[in-house]
């Protein structure tokens, strides 16, 4: 099998958020099309917080060159997929390196000031909708832009659809204690609606300290680092899927609520336009708690249209498909 290296953070491979989704998804799909996806990390450096200054961030990349070329040179790797810009450089050592972001120089999101000068070096992308295609050309000049979208499973999303299950008053958020996610809305939302069940999930263990410093409603229900299985247990309970985040580069668990037929409440930002379907609401800050109850409020339990508009677009299907037609012009260099 062809290798192929997989460049992310530490932090990334650790936790159960999108990064961590996306590598094992990618990892399985690459082996049905005779590709190996290798796991490679820094070690040195690395902080359990992504917060804290000269760790995680694209500074605390370029200090483990040495580390991460190392392992690329003992398994022989001539092509690497890297999710941080702060792994750049690498084209200076590898011809055939490609950025896949999972995270994007916008204002809205932390260290963008340290992402741009990185932008600047990209030849390659793969991004996951066409909005990020279209920034890169526009703010970057950067045109060799593949896009292929993350996928969700569709195996759990056919497991643990039943309509009968959902939750009538119930709301779920995914997201991190991280400003631009914005839990102090949903924890608002949460006190001026005592009627209505909140579940908040976060994706990493580190959250459950730092969601000590909020005072939590007692509509609201915390959990934290969910497996896959549990997450779409979860979402096929919840009648409204809700994101208030101020950016995203993809947004999976939108897609994975478009699969589970939730009516969908999402920012109206144009990075969210992949997410159109015919029950997918967008909104702001100042009209979201009154579109979050009239979604809950709808006769509708579930959307037949969202699920088979997330199953056309987003599935693992696809991704495989983006990914065969990809690998097999990339790796023939």
């Amino acid at each position: 099998m062809k290798k192929v290296g997989l460049v992310m953070r530490k932090i990334q491979f650790t936790e159960a958020q999108g990064p961590r989704v996306f590598a094992e998804r990618l990892k399985r799909i690459a082996a049905e099309l005779g590709v190996d996806i290798v796991f490679i990390s820094p070690e040195r450096h690395v902080s359990g917080h992504d917060w804290i200054a000269g760790y995680e961030h694209e500074k605390g990349d370029l200090v483990n060159y040495d580390i991460v070329l190392d392992k690329i040179y003992a398994e022989k790797i001539d092509h690497v997929i890297y999710t941080v810009s702060g792994f750049t450089f690498l084209k200076m050592f590898l011809k055939n390196s490609v950025l896949f972001p999972h995270s994007f120089p916008d204002p809205a999101l932390t260290g963008y000031e340290m992402m741009k000068p990185f932008y600047s070096i990209v030849d390659k992308a793969i991004v996951q909708t066409e909005f990020l295609k279209r920034e890169f050309a526009r703010n970057f000049g950067i045109t060799d832009v593949t896009v292929i979208p993350i996928g969700f499973n569709e195996a759990l999303a056919a497991k643990h659809f039943d309509p009968l299950q959902v939750v009538d008053n119930r709301v779920l958020w995914i997201g991190r204690d991280e400003e631009n996610r914005r839990p102090d809305l949903v924890l608002e939302y949460a006190r001026r609606n005592p009627d209505k069940e909140v579940y908040m999930v976060f994706g990493g263990e580190r959250y459950r300290e730092s969601m000590k410093k909020y005072s939590i409603p007692d509509n609201v229900k915390l959990q934290f680092a969910l497996t896959q299985d549990e997450i779409f247990a979860l979402m096929n309970s919840a009648k409204v899927y809700w994101s208030c985040s101020k950016f995203d580069t993809f947004a999976m668990p939108l897609t994975e609520a478009l699969a589970m037929g939730k009516i969908v409440v999402k920012p109206e930002h144009p990075c969210y336009g992949h997410i159109s379907s015919t029950h997918s609401f967008s909104g702001n800050e100042k009209n979201w708690f009154e579109l979050v109850n009239m979604a809950l409020s709808s006769p509708q339990r579930v959307s037949y249209e969202n699920r088979d508009y997330a199953f056309e677009k987003f599935s693992s299907k696809v991704m495989k498909q983006g990914y065969a037609e990809f690998f097999d012009k990339w790796l023939s260099k």
